[in-house]
């Protein structure tokens, strides 16, 4: 029997090809808005949602410029212009944000989410007291808007109101009790205040209720101290970023984050000729945003993460020659010999124990070859390491040292501002560390 063929409009398949985007079925909305515009250029929804598409398969600039093109076509739809302020923010364009979250406020004073993401940028922007105006008007228009509760949350704690903060997290829970990220942060908001006994009661509580959780767990060994685990486990840090890949790099950048170039400064600092003739290794990759810093250098550029959702956007960069999903030490135990260079931007923060690195990436690189990495320095009160109430990990330079010795590595150890956190510098090393000429052991 004939396969029965159902034709429908292009209206009506543009309709299926949202529902896919918001089923998650990305690549799938990809093939039929693709196929859409092949038939109708200038049909707006198809254009308007397959730059969504884009961006979120990591294609921002194409995304924003198929965005721009709706509309164009369809100038008042206020969500559309909304859409846009996410893209144009996540591209680093941040007056162009605003602007595009303001006009969607101006065509629709109602659209509670265009004046959370402007309160977001307010924020970012140095302009607190505009954001939370801009995060009450949203909780105003929708009272269980718990990102609005969130976001108000931080520009509290920024302006030094804790209890007012913790409140607001505690709304957030309430409305997304399941909201694995806004629980923690509630705990760390318990922290703040200096109320430790109550952080570890609530995370005792997460854990009860939803012991698979690989957040629950982690943050109540950062809360109590109790059986802190010698690193990050696999769960947490996919449930962590899986879920940021597509914001992370607008979010760091306004951050002021320079692990990349700290790390790619340290290469260069070695004498290292930029001249491709290298194997590399970005261990922990991310988003890859160490790529194009990295290719000068390589004859082969590889990367690795645990995070899938990471490295679609590390592969819409264009520049690695491999990309592996996998754990970083099981990977590096299975490259004998494979690298000159080894780079890591902020992944061993993940790590407390760092022996189990530091030996697989001495075996993994070549004689003479180079492993650099930036990890968050210790206060002085810790010789080895320390799980920190946010969920990282940081180290004493002294133990940092003392581990490459021990698997053959000569260390270099550099200090240097990481990144801003709640508009504090954050304290890190930057490590190289050279494997002996002669040493071949692999």
């Amino acid at each position: 029997m004939a396969e029965e063929r159902i034709e429908v409009s292009i209206e009506e398949a543009a309709r299926i090809g949202i529902a896919f985007l918001q089923r998650g079925q990305v690549r799938d909305a990809e093939v039929l808005f693709t196929k859409l515009l092949s038939i109708a250029p200038r049909q707006p929804d198809a254009l308007h949602y397959s730059g969504i598409v884009a961006h979120k398969l990591g294609r921002t600039e194409e995304g924003i410029a198929r965005v721009r093109e709706s509309l164009d076509l369809a100038p008042e739809q206020a969500d559309w212009h909304s859409n846009l302020g996410i893209l144009l923010e996540n591209g680093g364009d941040g007056e162009g944000a605003i602007e595009a979250f303001s006009r969607a406020i101006a065509l629709d004073p109602s659209h509670a989410n265009a004046h959370n993401n402007l309160g977001v940028l307010q924020r970012l922007f140095g302009r607190p007291a505009e954001a939370e105006a801009s995060y009450r008007a949203a909780i105003e228009i929708n009272p269980k808007h718990a990102d609005a509760y969130r976001n108000l949350a931080l520009v509290l704690e920024q302006t030094g109101r804790s209890h007012d903060a913790l409140n607001a997290y505690y709304r957030a829970v309430t409305i997304e009790p399941g909201h694995s990220a806004t629980r923690r942060l509630l705990a760390v908001a318990y922290n703040t205040i200096g109320d430790r006994e109550r952080a570890v009661e609530f995370c005792e509580e997460w854990v009860k209720a939803e012991p698979n959780d690989p957040l629950a767990r982690h943050t109540l060994a950062a809360c109590s101290q109790r059986d802190v685990p010698a690193r990050a486990s696999d769960q947490f840090v996919v449930a962590s970023f899986d879920t940021f890949a597509a914001t992370f790099e607008a979010k760091l950048t306004r951050l002021e984050y320079k692990a990349p170039s700290l790390v790619v400064a340290s290469l260069a600092e070695t004498g290292t000729p930029a001249d491709k003739q290298l194997d590399i290794l970005d261990a922990g990759c991310g988003t890859g945003w160490c790529g194009p810093l990295l290719a000068p250098y390589a004859r082969r550029l590889s990367g690795v993460d645990l995070s899938a959702g990471m490295l679609e956007h590390a592969r819409a960069k264009g520049v690695y020659d491999e990309l592996s999903h996998a754990e970083l030490v099981g990977y590096l135990q299975g490259q004998s010999g494979a690298f000159d260079i080894i780079v890591s931007a902020d992944t061993l923060v993940y790590f407390g124990s760092l022996e189990p690195f530091a030996a697989a990436a001495s075996a993994a690189l070549r004689p003479g070859g180079w492993v650099i990495f930036t990890v968050e320095e210790s206060k002085p009160a810790t010789d080895t390491f320390h799980l920190e109430v946010h969920g990282r990990y940081n180290h004493a330079a002294t133990y940092v040292e003392a581990v490459l010795g021990a698997a053959g590595l000569t260390p270099h150890i550099d200090r240097a501002v990481l990144r801003n956190e709640s508009g504090l510098p954050v304290a890190g090393l930057v490590v190289r560390a050279r494997k002996a000429m002669g040493d071949d052991r692999g």
